[in-house]
C-alpha cells in the first residue's frame, strides 16, 4: 500500500513509496527504512545556521519540508505530514515536538530517548534566554504527549537549576533501561564531542561519535527519530547517515 510519495535521494524521482514502515523507490528500486521530513526553522535568537542544517543532503527519501510561520503551526503541519516511520532533520529541537505528538497518538504509549547536551526542560517562566529551543521536552511532558517515566535523557551536561530540579522531581531517567515498545529518538548533535561534528551550540566533554553510534545501535528499532542542533557542513553530511543507520533507519 502506497503511503508516501517522496523524492528519492538516488535517482531524484518522486516515486519513493512507503510499504508499512519501509520505503522503496519504484523508479530505481532502492529501499529505505524511513522517510525524511525537513524542518528548517529554529525558534530562538540567532539560530539561522542551525535552521539551514535542515537542508543538508541525507540519503533518505524526502517526504516534506515544513516551513510554517509559528511554532504551533509547525507542530500541526509536522503531524499531518509525518511519514509512517519518520526521520526528522530539523533546525532546533522544537522540530521533534510534532513528530513525538503524532507518534504518541498513533502508538498509544511512546518512549522518548532524548540525547542532548542540554535538558530542553525549561518553561517560559524558568528560561534564562526565553528561547523556545530550550523548552521542547518540557512541552511534551507538560502536554501529556509522553510520560516523564517514559523519557530517558542522555548526555546532558549543561542544565539550568530549574531543569535539574524538574528531572529529580519528575523521575526522568539518565540510563536506557526498559522502554515502551514504541520509541522515538531525539538527537541534538551538540551531545557529540565538538571536535567530531559541527554544531550550533558546542559543549565540551561530549560523547565520541563512535561511542554514540554504538549506543544508538543498542536501541531497539525506533518508530521514528530526529537530528537537530547541527550546522551545515560536509562532515555532518557524512556523519549523520552513520547515526541513522545505527538506529536501523
Amino acid at each position: 500500500m502506497s503511503a508516501l510519495r517522496a523524492k528519492c535521494p538516488d535517482c531524484h524521482t518522486l516515486t519513493a513509496v512507503a510499504i508499512g514502515s519501509d520505503y522503496q523507490c519504484h523508479s530505481c528500486g532502492r529501499e529505505f527504512a524511513a522517510g525524511l521530513l525537513r524542518v528548517p526553522r529554529a525558534w530562538g535568537d540567532g539560530g539561522e545556521t542551525m535552521a539551514a542544517a535542515a537542508r543538508m543532503a541525507l540519503p533518505w527519501p524526502e517526504a516534506a519540508a515544513i516551513e510554517e510561520q509559528t511554532l504551533d503551526a509547525q507542530i500541526e503541519a509536522i503531524a499531518r505530514a509525518l511519514p509512517a516511520r519518520p526521520l526528522v532533520l530539523g533546525g532546533c529541537c522544537c522540530s521533534h515536538v510534532g513528530a513525538v505528538r503524532e507518534l504518541a497518538h498513533r502508538h498509544g504509549r511512546l518512549g522518548v530517548v532524548w540525547i542532548d547536551a542540554h535538558g530542553d526542560l525549561n518553561t517560559p517562566e524558568s528560561s534564562p534566554s526565553g528561547n523556545a529551543w530550550g523548552m521542547p521536552l518540557r512541552m511534551l511532558i507538560d502536554a501529556g504527549d509522553v510520560a516523564a517515566e517514559d523519557v530517558v535523557l542522555l548526555g546532558a551536561r549543561n542544565l539550568d537549576p530549574p531543569e535539574a530540579a524538574f528531572i529529580e522531581e519528575a523521575g526522568i531517567r539518565n540510563e536506557l533501561g526498559e522502554l515502551p515498545d514504541a520509541v522515538y529518538v531525539a538527537l541534538d548533535c551538540d551531545v557529540i564531542e565538538p571536535s567530531q561534528l559541527d554544531v550550533f551550540m558546542p559543549e565540551p566533554d561530549g560523547i565520541p561519535l563512535a561511542e554514540l553510534e554504538a549506543l544508538l545501535a543498542g536501541i531497539k528499532r525506533p518508530v521514528g527519530a530526529g537530528f537537530t542542533g547541527a550546522i551545515p557542513s560536509a562532515r555532518n553530511e557524512a556523519a549523520l547517515p552513520r547515526l541513522g543507520h545505527a538506529l536501523g533507519l
